[in-house]
């Protein structure tokens, strides 16, 4: 009888320790982009910043279909799999709007945490190109395609991407004619960019910062209604074509079974994170001035981008490759 015991409490011990020991598993924090990006640096200084709340967070790159291959990983995750990830407009407001079907749904299958950045795509040519063809401002450049239609080349991302957006909506807004290139990925049109393959860039202001800040690319507009924190002189497109807003955002999203009340410590945890001073000049480096919207608001705002990227899509005709 006594031997029972023992084994019967040797067995709940046992099984307690596993229940104790997945539960303290580390938080993993999912980036659905390649390493070294905007969206990666973030995930890390986030990461670095709330452990002190949530414990031990491993971040981990998991690329491919445009953001996609990521996302779906925490759409299919139960909440004891500690699973978040950084979603952005791409895989939560644009893919399901390109006409291939998603393995996930974008609205259901998510619980938002916390808004990390709206930053925008700045529009940009090389030096060179930009003093050879007399173009300063986005002024000039719609009155250089007005006169040249067709005249100039523009890079972008790939289809769907907010680049090649940006690029329809240019067109469509100021009834212009340009060829729009299409790239696998923003480092890609960028390269096409420096080596004269392309006239124009939209590109993310994280990455072409560095570039302007040398003087080898010249900023014409940013695409955001107000101007950047990082590039003060540098107009919004909006001021010479009005009703230009398209920008890039990123935020952090959990499996939509996660409970309640985890998810109101994680978006505190990642949010005090965001805002801790010690991380504050790495932002600001990328262009990027923290956000603070949680929760019920975030998650607001992420239907409203999912309707105006749908729109958007639909006017421009951008359909999947």
């Amino acid at each position: 009888m006594k031997r029972s015991l023992v084994l019967a409490a040797l067995l709940c011990g046992s099984a307690f320790a596993a229940l104790a020991q997945n539960a303290s598993r580390p938080l993993s924090f999912v980036v659905p982009y390649p390493a070294g990006g905007p969206l990666d640096i973030s995930a890390h200084l986030l990461a670095q910043g709330a452990q002190q709340a949530l414990g031990a967070i491993t971040v981990a790159n998991k690329p491919g279909a445009g953001g996609a291959t990521g996302v779906d990983l925490i759409a299919k995750a139960k909440p004891q799999d500690n699973l978040v990830v950084m979603g952005a407009v791409a895989t939560h407001a644009i893919l399901p709007h390109l006409g291939t079907p998603l393995p996930y749904d974008a609205q259901k299958d998510f619980k938002p945490l916390i808004l990390v950045a709206r930053v925008p795509n700045v529009l940009v040519l090389t030096k060179a190109r930009a003093t050879e063809l007399k173009l300063q401002t986005t002024a000039n450049l719609v009155a250089f395609l007005k006169a040249h239609p067709n005249g100039l080349k523009m890079g972008s991302a790939g289809n769907g991407s907010v680049g090649h957006i940006a690029g329809e909506m240019l067109k469509a807004l100021a009834n212009l004619r340009m060829v729009n290139q299409q790239y696998a990925g923003a480092a890609a049109a960028q390269k096409a960019l420096l080596s004269g393959e392309v006239d124009l860039v939209f590109d993310n202001l994280a990455s072409a910062l560095p570039l302007i800040q040398s003087g080898e690319l010249v900023a014409l507009s940013v695409t955001t209604p107000d101007r950047n924190i990082a590039l003060r002189d540098v107009p919004s497109l909006n001021e010479a074509v009005p009703g230009f807003d398209v920008a890039t955002w990123f935020g952090v999203f959990a499996p939509a079974s996660l409970p309640d009340k985890d998810a109101q410590n994680y978006a505190r945890a990642f949010q005090a994170a965001l805002a801790d001073p010690k991380y504050k000049d790495q932002y600001r480096k990328m262009g990027i001035a923290p956000e603070d919207m949680r929760l019920q608001e975030f998650a607001d705002f992420v239907k409203r981008e999912n309707r105006k990227f749908q729109f958007l899509i639909s006017a421009t005709k951008i359909k999947a490759s």
